[in-house]
């Protein structure tokens, strides 16, 4: 009985397998008579298009990049001079200016050379000369020298001044032909977040640029010498140092949102440390008695 019922699966089995082998010949022959493709060639074409994607797809040069060369030709470097005996802040550029160029830090210039009490920044905001900087930077100087984008320096005198937010008003005396303006930009609806770049001479070094962000708003600060204490500040976290004082603080369409006035560093020992200020435009323009928009 095993054996009968043995012999009784056989057939099946046979079966299946000739069907099995039937199967694997026509594979075989589809993909025998199946015309193999070339492999692509690369041409020039293909590159040339490929590069023309990435370019479309790759934002150069950076935001912050644009925003500065957007208001680069409106901003000067401002030195103040006079035979006082400098200010810290002035004592602090000096070193570091003199470290930038490998002197020991407090080289003295050459003899009857003016002394700079001061050096900082400015932006123009009349095409006709009218700077906007910071009293600091200027007060009690004998004698007043800017230097435009193009390197032209010019003798500028102060024509107004706001103390209560440490800003002053200069007239260049000659100005470049093609001298422009900075735009400006209410600060209405400014957010902690928003990108900002300050461009500036820190230690009388550039011009310079550097990014960061909006930390906070109406901020109050008092400075280490005593000076009073300044209100609704725009508190921000790109780079700023001595000689940048005065200088703009831009969003990323190089536009000025405020006058870059101090920095806040608890060792007083004026470097940055993350926690810088600015006057928002709105008051600033104000000062040159000038509505800003």
């Amino acid at each position: 009985m095993r054996r009968q019922a043995f012999l009784g699966w056989q057939p099946g089995r046979r079966a299946f397998a000739v069907m099995a082998l039937l199967f694997l010949s026509l594979a075989v022959g589809t993909a025998v008579l199946w015309p193999r493709q070339a492999p692509h060639t690369l041409t020039q074409k293909d590159i040339d298009a490929a590069v023309l994607r990435t370019l479309q797809t790759t934002s150069l040069p950076s935001p912050a990049a644009r925003a500065a060369a957007t208001v680069r030709p409106a901003v000067v470097r401002v030195v103040a001079y006079g035979h006082e005996r400098a200010t810290p802040e002035a004592r602090t550029q000096k070193r570091g200016r003199n470290m930038a160029r490998g002197k020991p830090p407090e080289a003295d210039g050459p003899p009857g050379e003016e002394e700079e009490r001061g050096v900082g920044t400015g932006v123009v905001i009349v095409d006709k000369g009218i700077i906007l900087t910071n009293l600091h930077v200027v007060a009690g100087a004998e004698k007043i020298k800017v230097t435009f984008f193009d390197g032209l320096e010019s003798i500028a005198t102060v024509t107004g001044t706001q103390p209560e937010n440490d800003l002053a008003v200069l007239q260049a005396q000659k100005i470049p032909d093609d001298l422009i303006a900075a735009t400006m930009r209410s600060t209405a609806d400014l957010q902690p977040g928003d990108q900002v770049a300050a461009v500036g001479f820190p230690f009388g070094i550039g011009p310079s640029v550097s990014a960061g962000v909006v930390s906070g708003l109406r901020r109050s600060f008092r400075s280490p010498e005593g000076r009073q204490e300044l209100g609704n500040l725009i508190q921000f976290d790109a780079a700023a140092n001595p000689g940048n004082s005065g200088g703009p603080l831009i969003n990323m369409d190089g536009e000025v949102l405020g006058i870059v006035t101090a920095i806040l560093n608890p060792t007083q020992q004026r470097t940055f440390i993350g926690i810088g200020f600015a006057v928002p435009i709105e008051n600033a323009a104000s000062a040159a008695g000038s509505p800003p928009f």
